[in-house]
């Protein structure tokens, strides 16, 4: 049988041919994919006569068709749906692709003709974007060192591969930890707080994971945990909050080691390459440009945030016989919320049914602000039964690009939620996106309604902003496609398109009641906005925490890293020295389970991305607000200036074309209460 990888897609907008595909297929493409874009890179290399940017640039863009097509599947299968079988197979595949990366980036013919070109950039009559190109190649080879001598290179070559080898094992750990940790409940009276539908999908995940009884509460990604807030089984909210922040601390699941291990080998990587520490290499290539920036602006929102935790925490107490300990807080919290402002987050849930949620709310917003349209298809093949496709088309009628949702928890997935491409848009392949959103909700038995949180709503929106910026891509070259933008500006869209959950138009059309269609009471709504900016000490104290810990990992020299041997020992000295080691409120993630930074998911020393994108968050939710909301021809100005330029064009002045200015950060200070 003939791998199906080795040829495009024969489905709709190049959808990879899940039917036809098996493990089997996965390391024979990636190597033949390998292969195929050496010689591709030769070729290039051989060519005669001075280098052109069509038979250099250009062809570079071209290369590699094959080892994208398998890739994009095969971590995309890593993230959603592992196996010991997918999992071995990224164990061998890990190296071959960081060796692979180094053969191309630090290949000298390929560099000569790059460097010769961009040494007359200016001469060579390129529009805009193709100069971008043609500057962007040259910065990512010099900064993978193509100018570094044999000798160095040869120890990166062996630097990239170690530490990609570490954070493929650091996410398989992650993922088993969190599996292995999950709290298995025998007594049925110790769930008191949790609705019935959470109950029958705790029982659920107890079949699925091989008990025979009882009831499964499992892990999501960050430290708190939902259950934490309606428990009222204090010695249980104690067993979870343990559970969820001692993952990877001990046993077959430890993940220390290795967070000690990339640390320290990042930190020489960033030496070699002239950099004094990984946050500055990162941070160089961002908005923010420089690792002291970030960080100051980090810290100098921890004294507001901290003394309003403080205050929330006092009046917490209140409510709690002896000590308010972390695990009441936010069961403590949502009794506050009940009784100052009539609001509890359970009585909103059965006007939060998922697929409303979804079809009149995240998609109504989306139609109304860009006149998109979409259609399920359900004939379309996809990795996993949960996957369920929707063609988009633009304003026209016409196709636009394919829409995926994987939204059910499962063993197999890796914990949060984010998005992905399966294919890029690109004018010079012509080629039109199919993107994905993937998140862990939990999975009602068969019959039963999904009902969610609002948390859980606010993330459908957010991931689906990042999916907008994938499906409105208009670039010539994949390399600018999408979401492919400096990391603390990548944020930013997915954070505006949150706006619209609490939109009286969209609001309206997909919060009502499951069984009776009735509209969420206006009051019921009143008290939900009027609690919305309540706990945000919490929030932007424990999201600075891990922001700060990201940093001080990272700001590391190798002597400095070298020196550190206890890992939970330097996570409270980096707290403590910042000021924001609260003793009630953890980071929201902690350095052992910390996935976005030692797992490969591309935000180490960029954590930090998230509120320097709120700035341009807020602002523009400001904007909008100054015009008139949700309008065609507001989102039509979004959508031309910031959501179709991808990576063409700099990050900033996409920025200032649409809102006209720099942006101000006096509108995130206000939502986050930091305003003294």
């Amino acid at each position: 049988m003939s791998n199906p990888f080795l040829a495009p897609s024969a489905l709709p907008w190049g959808l990879p041919d899940t039917s036809r595909i098996t493990d089997e297929h996965y390391l024979p493409a990636f190597e033949a994919g390998t292969a195929e874009q050496r010689a591709e890179v030769a070729a290039i290399v051989a060519g005669t006569g001075g280098p052109t940017f069509d038979d250099t640039v250009v062809a570079l863009e071209r290369s590699g068709a094959t080892l994208d097509r398998v890739a994009r599947l095969f971590f995309t299968r890593v993230s959603a749906d592992s196996s010991p079988a997918v999992r071995e197979i990224e164990a061998q595949v890990a190296p071959m692709l960081a060796a692979h990366a180094d053969a191309i980036a630090l290949d000298p013919g390929l560099f000569a003709r790059i460097d010769s070109l961009h040494s007359r950039r200016h001469e060579l009559g390129l529009d805009a974007e193709s100069l971008r190109l043609l500057e962007r190649r040259h910065r990512d080879m010099v900064r993978a060192g193509a100018r570094l001598g044999a000798v160095e290179q040869e120890r990166l070559r062996r630097l990239n591969s170690e530490l990609s080898g570490l954070t493929t094992r650091f996410g398989a750990a992650l993922m088993a930890g969190a599996n292995a940790a999950a709290v298995h409940v025998t007594d049925r009276s110790r769930l008191d707080g949790l609705s019935e539908d959470a109950i029958s999908a705790a029982a659920s995940a107890a079949r699925e994971r091989g008990h025979t009884d009882g009831w499964m509460i499992t892990l999501i990604l960050p430290t708190a945990q939902p259950a934490l807030a309606v428990l009222t089984d204090r010695s249980l909210r104690e067993e979870l909050f343990h559970a969820s922040t001692t993952r990877g601390q001990a046993g077959e699941h430890d993940t220390r080691d290795i967070v000690l291990a990339i640390v320290r080998l990042r930190a020489e990587r960033s030496a070699l390459l002239g950099y004094p520490d990984h946050a500055s290499y990162v941070i160089d290539d961002s908005t923010a440009g420089t690792a002291a920036a970030a960080a100051a602006m980090l810290e100098s929102l921890v004294p507001a945030a901290v003394a309003n935790a403080d205050a929330e925490a006092a009046e917490l107490a209140r409510g709690v016989e002896g000590d308010l300990e972390p695990w009441d807080w936010a069961f403590e919290a949502e009794r506050v919320r009940r009784e100052r402002y009539s609001v509890d987050d359970a009585a909103l849930r059965p006007y939060l049914e998922l697929d409303r949620v979804v079809t009149d709310g995240v998609f109504r917003a989306a139609s109304g602000l860009y006149g998109i349209t979409f259609t399920e298809r359900t004939d379309l093949p996809a990795y996993h039964p949960d996957v369920r496709w929707w063609e988009v088309r633009d304003a026209d009628g016409e196709p636009l690009g394919l829409f995926g949702a994987d939204l059910w928890a499962r063993p197999s997935k890796r914990g949060g939620a984010w998005m992905n491409s399966l294919v890029d848009q690109s004018s010079l392949l012509g080629t039109r996106p199919v993107v994905l959103n993937t998140l862990n909700l939990n999975k009602p038995p068969a019959g039963e309604p999904a009902l969610l949180t609002l948390d859980e709503v606010r993330t459908l929106f957010h991931e689906f902003g990042h999916a907008l910026h994938g499906l409105f891509s208009e670039v010539e070259y994949p390399t600018f496609a999408g979401t492919s933008v400096p990391r603390d500006f990548v944020e930013f869209p997915s954070q505006v398109n949150e706006m619209w959950l609490e939109d009286p138009q969209v609001l309206t059309s997909f919060a009502r009641h499951h069984v009776t269609g009735e509209p969420l009471p206006a009051e019921l709504l009143a008290a939900s906005q009027a609690a919305r900016g309540y706990g945000e000490g919490f929030a932007t104290t424990e999201y600075l925490a891990a922001s700060l810990l990201d940093q001080a990992w990272h700001r590391l020299s190798p002597a400095e890293a070298a020196g550190i041997t206890d890992v939970l020992a330097f996570e409270q000295q980096a707290l403590e020295a910042v000021g924001a080691a609260h003793p009630l409120v953890p980071p929201r993630y902690r350095s052992t389970y910390f996935n976005h930074v030692f797992g490969g998911s591309g935000y180490a020393a960029a954590y930090y991305s998230y509120i320097w994108a709120e700035v341009l968050d807020a602002d523009t939710v400001a904007w909008f607000g100054e015009h008139g909301g949700l309008r065609r021809e507001n989102g039509d100005r979004f959508r031309r200036e910031v959501l179709s330029r991808g990576g063409a064009v700099d990050a900033m002045e996409a920025y200032r074309a649409f809102r006209g200015r720099d942006p101000e950060i006096a509108p995130l200070l206000a939502r986050r209460g930091l305003t003294g």
